[in-house]
């Protein structure tokens, strides 16, 4: 089962000749009122508006040293919110770049209180490359685009390269956790982090997790259990 929204950018567009694959479909669907409202009001409180080359350091973003967690293309924000909420002495940095998934979950960080949430819309590739070496305690990947066909596997965001910027930004014994629903994205995840030295499988040598408890149920994750979809779970820690 593929999800209903692709949430990320892979690469920046380089002239044709050179041109990068990319691993996005950006849907751009219409606003609410409330998400327009939420642009307005409070992205200028719980937003980031990317620049490049500019420091990217969590600690200036959130004003202190507690442990920060990124989401990479996190959808409506819904887990998002409600790890925030459940973990409030935590922050957590969200990338998306689909507008009405940013404008939800700025309307979850107002109804729920938090200050713990700061959200970018762009390229999460260009926003990775942009933060400081060890700086974040977790990484989460959840239900990215499969790429079901075959010749578009080359389209997947968890490729080498990938892997090797999730090293450099997360500090040692910090935690990568990506979930897929697709049996060979997740066998192809399983081959990229377990080449990479410096990750170890929480699970043991090429087994997947039971879902962690923490690791909110979505809608979305449901469905595919009513439909019979299996979803794996990868946890590896960074040396």
């Amino acid at each position: 089962m593929q999800p209903a929204v692709i949430t990320f950018f892979a690469m920046p567009e380089t002239p044709s000749h050179h041109r990068r694959i990319r691993s996005f479909v950006l849907r751009e669907g219409r606003l609410t009122a409330g998400q327009q409202r939420a642009f307005e009001e409070l992205w200028p409180q719980w937003g980031l508006d990317f620049v490049a080359g500019e420091d990217l350091d969590p600690r200036r973003v959130f004003g202190n040293d507690h442990p920060v967690w990124l989401e990479i293309g996190f959808g409506n924000g819904e887990t998002l919110a409600a790890l925030a909420d459940r973990h409030r002495d935590r922050n957590y940095l969200g990338v998306e770049v689909h507008r009405p998934g940013v404008g939800h979950l700025l309307l979850r960080v107002e109804e729920l209180g938090l200050t713990n949430v700061r959200a970018i819309r762009h390229d999460a590739v260009e926003v990775i490359a942009g933060l400081p070496d060890g700086c974040l305690d977790g990484a989460m990947l959840f239900f990215p685009d499969p790429w079901h066909k075959k010749k578009h596997h080359k389209r997947r965001i968890l490729q080498a390269a990938f892997v090797e910027q999730m090293a450099r930004v997360l500090r040692p014994g910090g935690i990568f956790h990506a979930a897929t629903d697709w049996e060979d994205y997740a066998q192809q995840m399983m081959t990229e982090l377990s080449a990479a030295k410096a990750f170890e499988n929480t699970a043991g040598a090429g087994q997947f997790a039971p879902r962690p408890d923490d690791r909110p149920l979505t809608r979305f994750e449901q469905r595919g259990q009513r439909l019979g979809h299996g979803v794996r779970d990868l946890v590896f820690r960074r040396l």
